[in-house]
Parts: C-alpha cells; structure tokens; sequence
C-alpha cells in the first residue's frame, strides 16, 4: 500500500508535468500540445483584459513564446496552468499600458464610500427580479458595460479574481502589485459594479412605477 504522503503527492501532482518536461527537453509536439490545451484559453483571457480581439491575438502570441522560451524559469510552485495565467496577465496587462493612456480615473467609478471603507448607500434587496429572463439579461448587460467601463488597472484585478479564479497572491505575481493592492482594486471593483447594477434595478423600480397608475386606468 502507498504511504499517506505518497497519496498526498499523487493528488497534488500537476497534471501537465509531462508536458513541462517535454517544452524543456525541446520535444518537437511540446508546442503543439502546449497550444492545443492552453491556446483557446490564453486568447480568451488575453480578449478579457484588452477587450480587442488583434491585440489579443497579439497577446497569446507573445505568451505563448515566452512560455516556451522561457519555461526553464518554470520553478513547480505552482500548476503550469496557473503560470501560463500569470504570464498572459502580464502581458495583456502591460499591452493595455502601451496601448492608450488610463482613459478614466478612479474617482469618476469609485462608490460613496464612510469612513470605514464600507457602503454609504442602502443595499438593496434584487431578489424579486432574478426570475424575470428579460431583466437578468438586462442585468448581464449592464454588469459587462460596468467591467469594460473600469479603469484597467482595476477591471484586469477583477477579472482575475472574480472570473478567471486566480487567488489574490498570483494575481499580485502577475501585476507586480502588493496582496494589499490587489484586495483594494477588486473591492472597489465590485462596488462599482454593484452601484451600476443597483442603478439599473433603480430604473427597473420607476418604470414599474409608472406603469402602475396606467394600469388601474384600463382596469376602470
């Protein structure tokens, strides 16, 4: 029988360790393999962060390069997946930087925050719309144009966090940034997306409203 740490070892064994070995013995179907299991994934983040599909196809032709080139400075540490994420991030991220100036500051997204960093606005209860199909994918809507409408800095954190699923500290990795940093822009992310949200259901109550002294009209 396998001993307890042997299992443990097993489990947490990267399942692209052959693949690791084969980019760094140079094997010839390394990068074929490499692009078939990683390329849709790299373009489609690269797509997130620049939201332009040339440089994001720019993007994971560079990533995909210097991950080959440079998988000699893959220590393990982490998943090889996780890794080729960092190294896209980055790039993407460092793409956005050289493309345009930061088009919008901070402080025309920010929420009105107390003095403790908390929401100065009431939250509200949504529930009673989550079964409305129309105004779910309203909602959609008004989330996406909220992300692509943060400032890049913020809106790259959010999105490796909240929709690629990385943890704070390789986010950190890959942005250069302090775990504090990180925290920061992916909270202040959400509250600008939950004041844009709450704004739209804001919208969704007044037409309701308006709607109602019509409606008992008919009905008389």
């Amino acid at each position: 029988m396998r001993s307890l740490e042997s299992m443990r070892t097993l489990q947490h064994r990267d399942p692209d360790e052959a693949l690791v070995r084969q980019l760094r013995h140079g094997d010839d179907t390394a990068v074929e393999t490499l692009v078939a299991r990683y390329g849709a994934k790299v373009y489609q983040l690269a797509l997130k962060i620049t939201g332009n599909p040339q440089d994001a196809q720019e993007v994971s032709q560079d990533a995909l390069w210097n991950i080959v080139s440079k998988i000699g400075s893959f220590k393990g540490e982490a998943a090889l997946g996780s890794w080729i994420y960092r190294v896209t991030a980055n790039a993407a991220y460092q793409r956005l930087r050289r493309r345009r100036p930061q088009e919008r500051s901070w402080e025309d997204a920010v929420l009105r925050l107390d003095g403790e960093g908390k929401l100065a606005e009431p939250h509200e209860d949504w529930s009673p719309y989550v079964d409305d199909p129309v105004l779910v994918a309203e909602a959609r809507r008004v989330i996406q144009e909220a992300v692509d409408a943060l400032p890049d800095d913020y809106r790259v954190a959010f999105l490796l966090h909240d929709v690629e699923g990385l943890p704070n500290p390789e986010i950190a990795r890959a942005l250069d940034l302090s775990l504090p940093a990180v925290k920061s822009r992916i909270h202040r992310a959400r509250l600008f997306l939950r004041r844009e949200l709450g704004a739209y259901f804001d919208r969704v109550k007044s037409r309701e409203a308006e709607s109602l002294p019509a409606l008992s009209e008919t009905q008389h």
